[in-house]
C-alpha cells in the first residue's frame, strides 16, 4: 500500500526537512515489520517568510492560497506543513485528506471547527522553538539595558557618545537584579534557567506552572510589576491576556525598568509603551511581537527612545525548523501504525469518525 503525503513547506521550515524526517520513519524500524506503508511525497513550496503571512479566508497567519493547496491535495492523506491554510473550503474540496500537521506552536492556520466535521484529525508541534525564543529573549534583555543596538548605531554614523556612561543613562545590571516572567511555560522556564547563570533573581507570575527551583511563584501580575527591574512576557494569547500591561501596569513597575516582550503583539497596550518610553518611566523596552505586522511606518516605536525591535523572528534559528519537521513527521508516524496522537489540536474528531 502507498500513502501520499504533501510537503508544504516554505522557505524557513524547507520541504527537505519534513520530506528527510518522513524518509526516516522507513529507516526506523518500522518497515521491517511491515507496519509503516510506502510513502509517496510531493511538494508544495509556500512564499512565507519572503511574502508575509495573513488572514486566507477565515484562518489567520497562513501563507499560500486555497486554489493552490487544493490542487496540491488532490488523492493526498496527510498533508505537513508551517504555513498552508486549512480552510472549510479546502476541506469540502479534499475528502481523502485525514490528517494534517502543523509544525508551529499552535495550528492558527487551521480551522479545527471545521476540521473536525470533515473527520481530519489536527496536530501541532509544541516547544519546537523554545530554545531559539528563550535566547533570543535573553539577547533583547541584554540589549535594551546596555543599551546596545543605539550606541552601535550612532558609533557607525561616526558619533562617539562619552555621555552614555553618565549614571542616569547607564542601565541596572542581571546580576543581583530581579526579573519578572509573565507567563512560565517551556520558553519562560528556560529563560529562567538562563537568568539562574547570571545571578538574577527571578519571579514567576503564571497560574498555572509548577514550580522548578529556578524562580519564585507571586500570587498577582502586580506584584511581579512591583517588584521587577525587567518584566519578560512569556503568555499565550487569549481573552483574558490582550492588554495585560497598558497605562496602569507600567505604573506599577519601578521607574527605570525594561519591558521586553517576545510572546504575541495583543498582550502590550504599545501607545502605553510609547508614553512610558518618552515620560522616562520606563529605562527601555524590547519587542518582537506587535498588534499590527509588518510594523507601520508611522509608528511610535520608531521614534521612541531606547527601544530594541526585532521583525518577529525570536523562534528563528536552524535547529526550530529541524525539531518542527522532526515533530510532525513522529506523529505521521502515529497516525500510519494506528497509535494515538502526541499533539492533537482536535482530538474529538476520532469520536466522530
Amino acid at each position: 500500500m502507498t500513502v501520499r503525503i504533501l510537503a508544504a513547506g516554505d522557505h524557513f521550515v524547507l520541504n527537505r526537512l519534513f520530506v528527510d524526517a518522513l524518509r526516516e520513519l522507513d529507516v526506523a524500524g518500522d518497515r521491517a515489520d511491515a507496519r509503516l506503508p510506502e510513502l509517496d511525497i510531493a511538494e508544495l513550496t509556500l512564499p512565507w517568510p519572503v511574502e508575509p503571512f495573513g488572514p486566507v479566508a477565515e484562518v489567520r497567519e497562513a501563507s499560500g492560497s486555497e486554489d493552490e493547496l487544493i490542487g496540491a491535495l488532490r488523492g493526498v492523506e496527510i498533508c505537513v506543513t508551517q504555513m498552508a491554510p486549512l480552510t472549510e473550503r479546502v476541506l469540502a474540496a479534499c475528502p481523502d485528506l485525514r490528517l494534517f500537521c502543523v509544525s508551529r506552536g499552535g495550528p492558527v492556520n487551521a480551522n479545527l471547527e471545521a476540521a473536525t466535521a470533515h473527520g481530519v484529525a489536527v496536530t501541532f508541534a509544541p516547544g519546537r522553538n523554545a530554545t531559539a525564543t528563550a535566547e533570543h529573549t535573553l539577547g533583547m534583555i541584554l540589549a535594551a539595558v546596555r543599551r546596545i543596538p543605539s550606541t552601535h548605531g550612532e558609533l557607525m554614523s561616526g558619533v562617539w557618545r562619552g555621555d552614555y556612561y553618565t549614571y542616569d543613562s547607564v542601565g541596572p545590571e542581571l546580576d543581583g537584579g530581579t526579573v519578572g516572567l509573565v507567563g512560565y511555560g517551556a520558553i519562560g522556564g528556560k529563560v529562567a534557567r538562563m537568568l539562574a547563570g547570571f545571578g538574577a533573581r527571578v519571579l514567576v507570575f503564571d497560574p498555572y506552572a509548577a514550580d522548578d527551583g529556578y524562580a519564585e511563584r507571586v500570587s498577582s501580575l502586580d506584584e511581579l510589576l512591583s517588584r521587577s527591574t525587567v518584566v519578560s512576557l512569556h503568555a499565550r494569547a487569549t481573552p483574558e491576556t490582550s492588554g495585560m500591561i497598558g497605562a496602569a501596569q507600567l505604573a506599577a513597575m519601578p521607574e527605570g525598568s525594561v519591558l521586553v516582550n517576545c510572546a504575541r503583539g495583543g498582550l502590550v497596550d504599545y501607545e502605553a509603551v510609547c508614553d512610558a518610553l518618552e515620560s522616562g518611566r520606563l529605562f527601555g523596552a524590547a519587542f518582537d511581537v506587535f498588534p499590527e505586522e509588518p510594523l507601520p511606518k508611522d509608528s511610535r516605536l520608531l521614534t521612541a527612545p531606547n527601544v530594541v525591535m526585532t521583525p518577529h523572528l525570536a523562534g528563528a534559528s536552524k535547529e526550530t525548523a529541524q525539531k518542527a519537521a522532526r515533530i510532525v513527521a513522529a506523529d505521521v508516524g502515529r497516525h500510519l501504525r494506528g497509535e494515538p496522537l502526541a499533539h492533537c489540536a482536535n482530538p474529538e474528531v476520532f469520536r466522530l469518525r
